[in-house]
């Protein structure tokens, strides 16, 4: 790609990128310059570069790429030698972790920011310094942001770009200012506090013991204070003013807590510590993909299911997803302390919590199922500091759009690249119609912009399509809105918004298709227990059906009546389903579901149960390609809008497995027979992922399902329980 590229500096970065450069193969020659004697010949030896110099000027010459891997106050004295040589076409680039401080030097240096000087920063490293510690897989799957100016020329941008992607970097680019600014919240202060804290322990009289007696917690916190001082000593004074500020804003909040400490007021204590517990982890599934250090697990995830086998035992599938959202936001928005057993722990869930923690809701837990919700009543609630950020969770965005519409600060909802996709503009524009000022992206997407300080007017609301995500996000802004707020739905759909208020001590009016709040009430803490998700009992439903052998009980699954229309379809294709012990929970009516398997037969499936299963036809799905006969899907559009198109992608699928299969419109067409193996996409949706997993018990060979990451976000242990029962499926290089 280039003839000679020239690396000025050879310490762990310099070294690093070199010798990565130097093995790609992208380069003809790499050269380096230091102003050591030893590292210049260590540098050969190692294979570092192929040749070294002392005489920046004779480096240079000819040069491609300049890459300036110096001490950052050291910058602007290179800058000021490379200004006065004759440097062609050459792109030069850096590593320096303050950009502002770069970006001046190089226009002191040139008179004018270089169209060809593209300004960078790998965010790697290690305790290790020296050419010797040279490592060619540095920069793997690390951050490199790169700071482009308008002036900066594409093609020197590209070249940067295409180099530190060879090297395996995840790079991204971003404003001068704003790299500054996170650099100082990120790496910058945490290195300072712990300098600063070494120093103060170390001056005092009782040191010794100190230092004797640390925990771990001290020694992981303090391991960077043995990073090079006189390095951190450049950064410090080079981009000292947004450390100042970052510093400044940290003091605040130190001083807070201190008050809280004098104050004795564990509340605030609590609050702060269970938000930056769960932050820390919350945060970590926000990067997942734009990760410091991207996790493995960011990669394509593959399950194989092997054939045959029976399902058999008892087991207790997570708690119900919709119900363990309704308690965080309900719980949050209520007088007094609420307590939640059997909160389902999946991603879906945690984002919700971690939005209400975000803004100002003290929550201790989650801790094997349980909760404690420190409720600030309906109009509690405190801006979030920033863009609330909720996965692929798109129950969590269109319920808090309702909730967000009537509160007196903005807000802004946005989310992952599946829930970027997904259509919002049917619970904005009701919401609009109440009052609210909410912006959208093109096409009605995400991210949802909320303007705070808007007067809600409750209205009548027919509904065009059935939606129990757009009717809760209307009666959680009818809990604000001036007088009645009705929604008209054309179906039934899960009430669970419905039994969840009346449990909080909140009035809901019923009659047939209409369901009306006022904002009259309050909500009063309450105790919620969760029912086991039948959405999750779903897939082992049509496991023990369709596999031969089968009886499976599935212990105290939530079978509200807007929500069984699984069993309700399961049944009409024949399947051999009892409830058992039937009764109510926290205001949702369980029971122990039992299953053995049955000769399942193709039907016409009744468009009024559609919306009573909208989920679980994924699943559905593969019972009918196990059924005799020809099954009909109509009137389930609602299906080409959840996280995939569940039509299209389960039709690919089962194509793929040889079943005959026609997708519609609005739904889809299934001849049942045999199921072949093969290898199918579940596009990132973790019900199709899980129901390929259940097609392979009645599959002719192994079905190799590609994509599977996210079966963690609704069941997080499904391969356990897929193992515990019998069902042969499990992670790739994990059999």
């Amino acid at each position: 790609m280039i003839r000679r590229l020239v690396v000025v500096g050879l310490g762990l970065i310099g070294g690093s990128f070199a010798k990565g450069i130097r093995e790609s193969g992208l380069c003809g020659e790499v050269v380096g310059v230091d102003l050591d004697p030893q590292s210049r010949k260590l540098a050969v030896e190692l294979g570092v570069v192929d040749r070294c110099e002392a005489d920046l000027a004779v480096a240079c010459r000819d040069a491609d790429v300049i890459q300036l891997a110096v001490p950052i106050l050291a910058m602007e004295k290179v800058l000021a030698l490379l200004a006065t040589f004759d440097l062609g076409d050459a792109v030069l680039t850096d590593v320096g972790s303050a950009k502002g401080n770069v970006v001046n030097a190089a226009r002191l240096a040139f008179g004018a920011m270089p169209a060809r000087f593209v300004p960078g920063h790998p965010i790697a490293g290690s305790e290790q310094s020296g050419v010797e510690a040279s490592n060619a897989q540095l920069f793997k799957r690390h951050k490199v942001i790169l700071t482009p100016l308008p002036e900066t020329d594409p093609e020197a941008l590209a070249v940067v770009d295409r180099l530190w992607s060879e090297l395996g970097a995840d790079v991204e680019h971003m404003e001068v200012e704003r790299h500054d600014e996170v650099l100082a919240a990120t790496s910058h202060l945490p290195h300072l506090l712990a300098f600063g804290l070494v120093d103060s322990l170390a001056k005092r009289n009782e040191n010794l013991d100190i230092f004797r007696y640390a925990a771990g917690g001290f020694r992981d916190f303090t391991r960077i204070a043995g990073s090079d001082p006189v390095m951190w000593h450049d950064i410090f004074l080079a981009n000292r003013e947004a450390v100042l500020r970052t510093l400044d804003t940290f003091r605040t909040d130190l001083d807070a807590l201190r008050d809280a400490m004098v104050a004795g007021d564990g509340h605030q204590l609590l609050g702060v510590f269970t938000r930056a517990r769960m932050a820390r982890e919350h945060f970590g599934k926000i990067l997942a993909q734009r990760a410091y250090v991207e996790p493995v697990e960011a990669e394509d995830l593959v399950f194989l299911a092997s054939p045959g086998g029976s399902v058999t035992g008892r087991i207790r599938v997570p708690g119900d997803k919709s119900i363990s959202h309704r308690s965080i936001m309900l719980g949050s928005l209520a007088e007094g302390i609420t307590e939640v057993e059997g909160f389902l722990e999946g991603e879906d869930a945690l984002a919700t919590l971690q939005a209400f923690r975000d803004m100002g809701v003290v929550i201790e837990g989650p801790h094997h199922g349980r909760l404690t919700i420190h409720g600030v009543g309906l109009h509690g609630l405190k801006s979030a500091p920033g863009p609330i950020y909720l996965g692929n969770s798109g129950t969590s965005m269109r319920l808090l759009a309702g909730l967000l519409a009537a509160q007196s600060f903005d807000s802004t909802l946005t989310g992952d690249a599946s829930l970027s996709r997904r259509p919002m503009g049917r619970v904005a524009e009701p919401l609009r119609a109440m009052g609210a000022v909410i912006e959208t992206a093109a096409e009605g997407r995400p991210p949802l912009k909320i303007k705070g300080g808007r007067t809600l007017n409750g209205m009548n609301y027919e509904m065009p399509v059935a939606s129990a995500q757009v009717k809760s996000s209307l009666l959680l802004a009818g809990l604000y809105a001036q007088g009645t707020t009705t929604v008209i739905e054309p179906a039934p759909t899960r009430d669970h918004t419905e039994r969840m208020l009346r449990g909080f001590g909140h009035p809901v009016s019923v009659d047939g298709a209409k369901v009306s709040v006022t904002s009259d009430s309050g909500l009063k803490a309450a105790r919620i227990e969760v029912p086991a998700d039948i959405s999750s009992a779903a897939f082992f439903m049509v496991a023990a059906s369709i596999a031969e052998g089968s009886d499976l009980v599935l212990e105290h699954v939530g079978i509200n009546p807007t929500r069984t229309g699984v069993i309700d379809i399961l049944r009409l294709m024949g399947a051999d389903i009892t409830l058992d012990n039937q009764r109510e929970a926290g205001g949702e009516p369980v029971a122990d579901v039992r299953v053995r398997s049955a000769s399942l037969k193709g039907i016409e499936i009744p468009e009024a149960l559609v919306p009573l299963a909208i989920d679980e036809f994924p699943v559905i799905f593969v019972a009918a390609a196990c059924a005799q006969g020809r099954t009909v899907l109509r009137g389930a559009q609602e299906l080409r809008v959840k996280e995939s198109d569940r039509i299209q992608a389960m039709a690919d699928g089962l194509l793929k497995l040889g079943v005959s299969v026609e997708p519609t419109p609005d739904g889809i067409i299934i001849d049942g027979g045999q199921i072949g193996g093969g290898v199918v996409d579940a596009q990132g949706d973790h019900r199709i992922a899980m129901a390929f997993s259940v097609a392979a018990l009645r599959a002719q060979a192994p079905i190799q399902i590609h994509d599977c990451a996210n079966v963690a976000t609704s069941f997080p242990n499904f391969l356990a329980l897929s193992a515990q029962v019998g069902m042969r499926v499990a992670q790739e290089g994990q059999l």
